[in-house]
């Protein structure tokens, strides 16, 4: 059958579709739905480290039907921010699945910034308490932004705290907070940040000699947690003081040489609470946590979604084959 030539997504193309935050967490609920009746394939993401400041890391997922098949590829420098660069940069590939062909390639940052975030609120949707009002940020970069953008809109937030070392990223923060206008309070250590906020989201980049600075002790009852760090930032000896802790993929963690979470901690993944399986809140003053490395689905959700509509809506660029 004729492939016809491949499309380019850029950022702006990406952002101009109209997409609602609900469409991307809606995509990625589906998609693992599928998952469930095995419709969509997964590999473990790879990554490679060639050095302590650069890491490049895969993710490869498929789903049939419709038929696609989504590659991302992902690198990460700490020297970037000299360089008034964003610490990630990514592209996603994605294929026709009957020809084995590849139809678009795509910016893959923003696709990287919201999926996470939709990942958190996916887990959220049954963890986290609806009347949610204050959200704490450990880490005020990228994916506490995105984090931000989309809770903003679920939830009645009315304040964040914000705790962070880079200026600029924690002036973006309180500046984001401020036009979804919300209040902000900048928190002098993770205690601080942390006691008395519905929603925790922590994003604390891995780099030399980092150590654990937040002690789940001292969250409020009934707070529900986004690791997005893979629990990097948190005390391991305190996290039993959560009640319910849900990983993303627990065939994933299971071949990683250093998993996120004590694995007698870890009352399931995704999976297990998108099909009912695990319960992921059962009263209100439960203490529940999402922790993630990052999953294919959520790419591939996010790659297929924003190539249907683009392709609907006309947009993107052609490149001859």
């Amino acid at each position: 059958m004729p492939l016809g030539n491949l499309i380019y997504l850029a950022q702006q193309d990406i952002q101009n579709l109209g997409l609602t935050f609900s469409d991307l967490i809606d995509a990625i609920q589906s998609m693992c739905e599928a998952h469930e009746v095995g419709q969509v394939w997964t590999a473990p993401k790879s990554s490679i480290k060639p050095d302590d400041d650069c890491f490049f890391m895969s993710t490869l997922a498929s789903v049939n039907p419709p038929g696609y098949m989504a590659v991302k590829s992902l690198g990460l420098s700490n020297r970037n921010a000299e360089h008034g660069l964003e610490s990630i940069g990514s592209l996603i590939t994605l294929f026709d699945a009957a020809s084995g062909h590849p139809v678009a390639v795509m910016d893959g940052d923003w696709i990287t910034a919201y999926r996470t975030a939709a990942l958190s609120a996916l887990a959220a949707r049954f963890m986290a308490n609806p009347q949610s009002q204050v959200i704490a940020f450990i880490g005020c970069g990228v994916q506490a932004r995105s984090h931000l953008d989309i809770l903003a809109e679920i939830y009645p937030l009315r304040e964040i705290r914000a705790l962070g070392r880079g200026q600029k990223n924690l002036d973006a923060l309180l500046a984001r907070a401020s036009a979804h206008g919300l209040g902000a309070t900048v928190a002098d250590d993770g205690r601080a940040a942390i006691a008395d906020a519905d929603l925790v989201i922590t994003s604390v980049p891995d780099q030399i000699g980092m150590k654990p600075f937040i002690d789940a002790r001292d969250l409020k009852p009934g707070a529900f947690v986004a690791m997005v760090d893979l629990a990097r930032s948190w005390f391991p000896d305190s996290l039993g003081a959560i009640h319910r802790i849900i990983i993303d993929d627990r065939a994933q963690e299971s071949i990683m040489s250093k998993p996120m979470v004590e694995p007698t901690l870890v009352a399931g993944d995704l999976q297990d609470l998108v099909s009912g399986r695990v319960t992921g809140r059962i009263c209100a003053k439960e203490c529940t946590a999402f922790a993630f490395r990052g999953m294919a689905i959520g790419d591939l959700a996010l790659a297929s979604l924003v190539f249907d509509v683009a392709r609907a809506k006309g947009f993107g660029y052609e490149l001859p084959r």
